[in-house]
C-alpha cells in the first residue's frame, strides 16, 4: 500500500514538473506583450506609437543594449537588410525601428509592443506586410493584393528570412524546401515516377510561379499556361499543319506538370486519357482495331499493348505532315 503511494506521489511530482516546464517554455518564447494584452489591443497601441513617432535618437544602439545577446538579432548584420555600407538599407535610415516600429518607452521593461514578424506575431499578415512593402512595392510585386499568397493571408515573413546572410527562399539550392513546406502535395507529385527535375534543384519553383502574383492563372511566370511550358518546351510550340485541340488548348489538360505515377507526367495512362474525350469515336469505342489474338491474352490488342492509342497516333502534339491529319505521322 505504501509503495503504491510512493508510486503515485512520484508521478503526482511528475506531471507538475512537466506542465510547469512547458509553460516557462512557452512564456521564454511568447512576447511580453502577449501574455497581457489581445491582438487588437497591440494593434491598436503600435497605431499610437506611429502616431506619436517616438523614436530612438540612437538607433540600433538603444536595441542592441538588451537584444546583442540574441545569435537571431545579430545575424541581421550578415545580410543586406543590416548593411551599414548601404543606401538602400534600413540601417541608413531607422535602423531597427525601420521595420519593428517606433521604440517609445520599449526599452523600460520591455513590455510595450513592438512589431513582430512569423507565424509568433500577434499582427495580422496585411499588417506585417505593410512594413515590407513599404520599401519593396514595385514593379515586382505590382500584383501582390490579388495573388494566391496574399489571399491566404501568408505573410512575407513565412517564407522570406531577414536576420540571416543569405535568405534560404532566394536560393535555388534551398527554395523547393521552402515552398513544399506548405504545399505538400506538391512535394508528394514532384517525387513520384515522372516529374521535371526539381527534387534535384536542377528547376525551381518560380521558374514557373510568381509568388508575389502575376496576371494569369496560378500565378504562372507567362501569359497562359502554354507559353509557360512553351519557354522550355518550344518543339511543341506550333503552329502546326494539323493540331490536337486539347494540346493548343491547355497542356495541363493530359499533364501533370508537378509529376505523376505515369509516364510523361500523363494524368491518367492512355487508352482511359484519350478516351475522356474519344469515347464515341468508332474504334475507340471497342478494342478491335489490331487485335492479334481479339483480346485473349493481356497486352493482346493495339489498345493495351505498348503505347495504346499511340501505337498509332504518335503525333499527339500536332502533325506538320500532308498525310498526317489523324495525327499518325
Amino acid at each position: 500500500m505504501k509503495t503504491t503511494n510512493n508510486i503515485n506521489t512520484l508521478l503526482l511530482a511528475l506531471l507538475c514538473l512537466t506542465a510547469s516546464t512547458v509553460f516557462l517554455s512557452n512564456q521564454v518564447h511568447a512576447s511580453k506583450w502577449d501574455a497581457t494584452m489581445t491582438p487588437a489591443e497591440v494593434e491598436a497601441t503600435l497605431d499610437k506609437k506611429f502616431a506619436e513617432g517616438k523614436y530612438s535618437p540612437k538607433g540600433a544602439d538603444s536595441c542592441l543594449m538588451c537584444h546583442k545577446k540574441s545569435e537571431k538579432v545579430m545575424d541581421l548584420f550578415n545580410g543586406v537588410h543590416g548593411a551599414i555600407d548601404s543606401s538602400k538599407s534600413p540601417m541608413a535610415g531607422l535602423q531597427c525601428e525601420a521595420c519593428h516600429g517606433p521604440l517609445g518607452t520599449h526599452n523600460r521593461g520591455g513590455k510595450e509592443p513592438m512589431i513582430t514578424f512569423g507565424p509568433d506575431s500577434s499582427l495580422a499578415a496585411d499588417k506585417q506586410n505593410s512594413v515590407c512593402m513599404s520599401c519593396h512595392n514595385d514593379d515586382k510585386r505590382m500584383t501582390w493584393e490579388s495573388s494566391h499568397h496574399a489571399n491566404a493571408d501568408v505573410a512575407c515573413a513565412s517564407c522570406h528570412s531577414v536576420h540571416t546572410a543569405n535568405d534560404p527562399v532566394l536560393s535555388k539550392q534551398t527554395e523547393m524546401d521552402v515552398c513544399t513546406s506548405c504545399h505538400t502535395k506538391q512535394k508528394a507529385d514532384m517525387n513520384k515516377r515522372t516529374s521535371h527535375p526539381m527534387k534535384w534543384d536542377q528547376m525551381t519553383c518560380s521558374d514557373c510561379h510568381n509568388a508575389h502574383g502575376s496576371l494569369s492563372d496560378a500565378d504562372l511566370v507567362q501569359p497562359t499556361v502554354n507559353e509557360t511550358c512553351y519557354s522550355c518546351h518550344a518543339e511543341k510550340r506550333g503552329p502546326k499543319l494539323w493540331e490536337h485541340a486539347p494540346v493548343t488548348e491547355n497542356c495541363a489538360n493530359c499533364h501533370n506538370p508537378h509529376g505523376s505515377v505515369n509516364d510523361a507526367m500523363l494524368k491518367t495512362r492512355a487508352p482511359q486519357l484519350c478516351q475522356q474525350c474519344h469515347a464515341g469515336d468508332g474504334h475507340t469505342s471497342s478494342a478491335y482495331l489490331g487485335n492479334t489474338d481479339m483480346g485473349s491474352t493481356v497486352n493482346g490488342n493495339a489498345f493495351t499493348g505498348g503505347r495504346s492509342c499511340l501505337n498509332c497516333h504518335s503525333q499527339v502534339h500536332g502533325s506538320n505532315h500532308p498525310s498526317g491529319k489523324l495525327l499518325q505521322r
